[in-house]
């Protein structure tokens, strides 16, 4: 049982991921922009506070006296390179200084590589109108690989295709490489959140993963 502090926790993934840590027995502190508007997240082990992700100080005191934290996060009123650069340097700064030492946050699949230096979004078919979002996504995780001396243990996790958001989860996963047809519930994704804080194998880098 440990203390984990979710930012993001309103979306999809966030709400699967407060759901699988309170399964596993964590406590929880769900971060979200409006409290009022997440209240149904409240409940046994799970307290719903605002915070901004975006802004170090509050990440650190959000973060203060938690062993790990998850990052879900998404603000489709901001300018997405600026949004997410801000978080991951925000992340980075107020995680090391609440101390805390494990992030996993939730990425796209379209950074995940085909070949070396071969992301998806390059690959033939890919959607046009969706690579300046993803774009956005891999400058947040450059502010990340670019941390040579954060004591942070970071680790990006996304679909290695997309969300299934209709499909039954399977209660397993296993690790894949860029894939349009891979898909993987938001369920089945917050248990390799989890598990990569309950028991971390991953470390530095952009993991893929399926639904097994």
């Amino acid at each position: 049982m440990g203390e984990i502090v979710i930012f993001g926790a309103g979306g999809r993934t966030g709400r699967a991921a407060v759901a699988e840590a309170v399964r596993r027995g964590h406590r929880v502190t769900a971060v979200v922009r409006n409290p009022d508007a997440y209240r149904e997240l409240a409940g046994e082990g799970v307290r719903v506070v605002a915070g901004d992700v975006t802004d170090a100080d509050a990440v650190a005191e959000r973060a203060a006296g938690h062993d790990a934290a998850i990052a879900a996060v998404h603000d489709p009123g901001a300018q997405a390179e600026a949004f997410f650069t801000a978080a991951a340097r925000a992340l980075l700064d107020g995680l090391e200084r609440a101390g805390v030492r494990r992030l996993v946050t939730v990425g796209l699949a379209a950074n995940l590589e085909l070949a070396p230096g071969v992301p998806l979004m390059d690959a033939p078919g890919f959607p046009p109108e969706f690579r300046a979002f993803s774009l956005a996504h891999a400058a947040g995780t450059a502010v990340l690989r670019a941390a040579d001396t954060t004591t942070v243990d970071w680790l990006v996790v996304s679909p290695a295709g997309d969300f299934d958001h209709t499909g039954t989860p399977g209660g397993r996963w296993t690790a894949a490489t860029g894939d349009f047809a891979a898909r993987v519930t938001p369920a089945d994704l917050a248990l390799v959140l989890l598990d990569e804080i309950d028991s971390p194998r991953h470390h530095r880098t952009h993991l893929g993963v399926a639904g097994a």
